[in-house]
């Protein structure tokens, strides 16, 4: 019972060590991750990870699949938005937005990439590694843009966000069992731990000093999880759930090494996995109908290609389901996190 307490306090006084004093509102919100974050990048780099097809965006504005993997905004546009910058971020590769579109927000977020460089090899995304690539050449294009002065005070300013890591036990651990056979679940956790705790030095470095550093969803909750659990009845796959968290407690200790160790940094860690699980399982509290399938096509294993307009399965209002595809939520679901993130985690930084 005493450790038990002892172990409480230490996780209660780590997450105190994550939130410091409360600073100016940002002026770009600068995006790293996967497809929860991508804004179409995957469009304009040779992979067939793309969604920039109807049903996808079909609530987007002007009804516009974009390469968001859902029926509207993500997560990131609704922080955008909640910081007064602009409605939505837009896509670094996307060659409709110029630097004076990416000063107030970019993402470099590709669907289907982890942290590890074996996940997004599978698909052909873009790397990790090689997002933070993109940024430099962002701070580049930023300083001939803005100027050295104010493009370092941007940079400086700026809140960086990541999601990223599901694709990597989905994709990289269970399902095609790569790494399962070169590390434990255990080992694997610190071995993708290890590549955020160099990104989080390298953006510290190039000028990062506001980090909003994304927990994992609750990945056993994925209708394409839960109709491989068979036995259960297709019930969410807790033991999945419960790696989440354990990830994400291993990310709050980074969280407070990193506030201790670098010199005006403030990171965060974004809890996204406690808000959906209440969603999942309460859903008429939130006006949700379903929670075990996806709004498209029969909602069981439908994404990207598989997720077709022309399906006759497919809803017709998404706002009634918690996902969109068999992987991503809805924007209704987007909306919700968001909303909450920023009266919480998000509201570090306004």
């Amino acid at each position: 019972m005493v450790s038990e307490r002892l172990t409480h306090l230490f996780k209660i006084n780590l997450l105190v060590i994550c939130f410091g004093q409360a600073g100016a509102k940002v002026p770009a919100i600068i995006v790293f991750g996967d497809s929860t974050v991508d804004a179409g990048n995957n469009n304009y780099y040779p992979t067939i990870v793309r969604s920039n097809f109807a049903p996808y965006g079909r609530d987007f504005e002007g009804g516009k699949p974009t390469g968001r993997f859902t029926n509207g905004r993500l997560a990131t546009d609704f922080y955008s938005e909640a910081f007064g910058i602009k409605p939505f971020i837009p896509a670094y590769l996307d060659p409709a937005y110029s630097i004076k579109d990416f000063a107030t927000g970019v993402t470099f977020a590709s669907a289907g990439t982890g942290f590890d460089n074996v996940t997004s090899n599978l698909g052909n995304v873009v790397p990790f590694w090689k997002q933070l690539e993109y940024f430099k050449e962002y701070r580049k294009r930023l300083t001939n843009y803005l100027g050295r002065n104010k493009a370092n005070e941007l940079i400086r300013e700026a809140l960086y966000i990541t999601s990223i890591g599901t694709n990597d036990f989905i994709l990289n651990y269970f399902v095609i069992p790569i790494r399962s056979s070169q590390f434990t679940v255990d080992e694997y956790q610190n071995f993708l731990l290890g590549i955020l705790d160099k990104f989080v030095y390298d953006i510290y470095r190039l000028g990062a000093r506001k980090i909003a550093v994304g927990g994992l969803p609750p990945i056993g909750c994925l209708p394409l999880i839960r109709t491989t659990n068979f036995k259960a009845g297709s019930a969410c796959r807790e033991e999945f759930n419960n790696l989440a968290r354990e990830f994400s407690d291993k990310t709050i200790v980074l969280c407070a090494k990193w506030n201790l160790a670098l010199r005006g940094i403030r990171v965060v860690v974004s809890n996204l996995l406690d808000v959906p699980l209440q969603v999942i399982r309460n859903p008429h509290l939130y006006g949700f109908d379903s929670v075990a399938v996806g709004c498209c096509g029969t909602g069981t294993i439908e994404l990207s290609y598989l997720c077709k307009e022309t399906s006759p399965f497919t809803c017709k209002d998404a706002n009634k389901y918690v996902f969109f595809d068999a992987v991503h939520p809805s924007e209704k679901l987007y909306r919700i996190v968001a909303d909450h993130l920023m009266k919480t985690t998000l509201s570090e930084f306004l």
